[in-house]
């Protein structure tokens, strides 16, 4: 039987990629963002209409949560992974942080997390299992010189997070892992000279890495059936350690 796969954030960046990885795989694909038209026009690029079915809306919400599983149910049968990557990352100066930055890093990456998490528990344990993979960041491994405390506190919470709920499902034959990007070339980054060369500053061998792997690591995890709460960090040895 052909596997589904629930994709968070998949209309461009990391979860497109990833997206695209499961398509090539012959999987079909359930792909959540906020907007119609932004899922559509990914649609149209990634092309297997048949495969890939697009639900928008806000993932912090149960609502949204509810509907991608009900949805890939009632289209594909079962979901066999839940890969959450929906998120924003904001990088300032602690005291800068506003309330409102605070509340969308909050509801995107915190309850985009949890809600998704709960409904893929329900239906795996009713379904003989899964996987569920969440992307959260090396930041929140080994925090660097950047200023960006409020994303490594939720991502390296959700690091945590992964561990403690791959022990909480272990007997119902779900496995649960996170990949951790380091510095990642896509459109969100800045293309101005000065800002690569920051991000690249950020990485031991100054180079930024591709969506492409994160995309590997995803479909690593979820080949496996003995890798359970591993945080997978895909950045070049950033996190290693001093350097």
């Amino acid at each position: 039987m052909t596997k589904t796969a629930i994709i968070t954030g998949a209309s461009s960046g990391l979860g497109f990629a990833i997206a695209k990885a499961y398509l090539a795989r012959g999987y079909n694909v359930v792909g959540n963002a906020r907007t119609m038209d932004r899922l559509q026009t990914a649609a149209a690029q990634l092309g297997n209409p048949a495969n890939f079915l697009p639900v928008a809306g806000d993932i912090a919400s149960p609502a949204t949560a509810r509907e991608l599983f009900e949805k890939a149910a009632a289209r594909f049968g079962k979901v066999d992974i839940l890969v959450n990557n929906a998120g924003i990352f904001i990088a300032k100066p602690t005291v800068d942080y506003t309330e409102a930055e605070t509340d969308a890093l909050v509801a995107t990456n915190l309850k985009g997390f949890l809600f998704p998490a709960q409904e893929a528990v329900r239906h795996m344990e009713a379904n003989g299992g899964g996987h569920i993979v969440n992307i959260t960041a090396s930041l929140g491994v080994t925090p660097a010189k950047a200023t960006a405390l409020l994303p490594v506190l939720i991502k390296g919470g959700l690091n945590m997070a992964t561990r403690a709920l791959a022990l909480e499902v272990a007997n119902k034959n779900i496995k649960v892992n996170a990949v951790a990007p380091g510095i990642i070339s896509t459109p969100l980054h800045s293309p101005d000279a000065g800002t690569q060369e920051f991000l690249k500053g950020l990485v031991p061998t100054h180079k930024m890495g591709s969506a492409e792997d994160i995309a590997d690591a995803v479909l690593y995890l979820t080949d496996s059936t003995f890798i359970s709460g591993h945080v997978l960090t895909v950045d070049d040895g950033a996190a290693a350690g001093n350097w």
